[in-house]
């Protein structure tokens, strides 16, 4: 447990740039999950400007939402590989077209991510499995539950050790894996699939803590969920408390990422190694 305090201690203490190429809707929110979580935004994503902004951050985050920047991700994934900054890849709506499906099969070629960060629609559809997901939200033929989590779990456990990555699935149970270790981890609430950009922000905040540590990704990947999960906790009791709604909730999620202290992370913090 003190490895994960470890991990926000370190993101406090370096400040660790990370440079996001990520879609308009949620541009700002992810900017702003990683200034709270104690990191510094970057958010170039030009073709022509990625490899020389690449010169000053500590991981890469590359997000699907912004499917016409696809070639900007692969030039800049391959000059992050060179520099070896984590790269982080958010799939999202992955199987939803034949743009998104061939664009992911290019960006898996062409670039080695450290970890992938989706739901658990997108994820089964990397592990080559029939999903029935639809645009960016997860099917709920496909969310992993307590019924299927040992077959989720070998899923994700394969997939991880196939593409050489961390593989972090997030729902109302999340599953985190790197072909050795997995874990589960059950922080959060309802109300966070309620607010536009969990997911992406979420991706973001693992871009930052894998900067931080990047020798061990699995680590912070895990850190980064749960400082996420006990965030949306917090958010929620407050607004159940003040009767607010989903877009104050997006802001007590932000602010509660930003207070977050490593105390309240080691005792919050409900997961399981399987």
């Amino acid at each position: 447990m003190t490895k994960f305090a470890e991990v926000l201690r370190k993101v406090h203490e370096m400040e660790p740039r990370v440079q996001c190429i990520t879609n308009f809707v949620t541009v700002n929110d992810c900017a702003n999950i990683i200034l709270a979580a104690g990191g510094t935004p970057s958010m170039a994503d030009h073709i022509d400007e990625v490899v020389e902004a690449l010169s000053c951050v500590q991981a890469l985050v590359c997000n699907m939402g912004a499917i016409a920047l696809t070639d900007s991700m692969i030039v800049g994934g391959k000059e992050a590989n060179r520099r070896k900054i984590p790269v982080v890849l958010d799939p999202v709506a992955v199987g939803g077209t034949q743009l998104r499906r061939d664009a992911a099969k290019r960006l898996l070629k062409e670039v080695h991510f450290t970890a992938i960060r989706g739901n658990a629609s997108e994820i089964r559809y990397l592990a080559g499995q029939q999903t029935t997901g639809a645009g960016v939200d997860v099917s709920d033929l496909d969310a992993i539950t307590e019924e299927n989590l040992p077959e989720a779990q070998e899923m994700i456990k394969n997939l991880a050790k196939s593409l050489g990555t961390v593989i972090a699935v997030s729902g109302v149970i999340d599953l985190v894996s790197d072909g050795e270790r997995t874990m589960v981890l059950r922080n959060g609430c309802a109300t966070m699939s309620r607010i536009t950009g969990s997911g992406c922000m979420l991706t973001s905040m693992i871009g930052a803590f894998c900067g931080a540590m990047p020798e061990d990704c699995f680590t912070a990947t895990v850190a980064a969920m749960s400082v996420m999960g006990i965030s949306g906790e917090v958010a929620e009791a407050r607004r159940i408390k003040n009767g607010t709604g989903n877009a104050t909730f997006r802001t007590d999620l932000i602010d509660a990422v930003f207070n977050m202290t490593e105390e309240q992370l080691v005792e919050g913090m409900q997961y399981e190694i399987l």
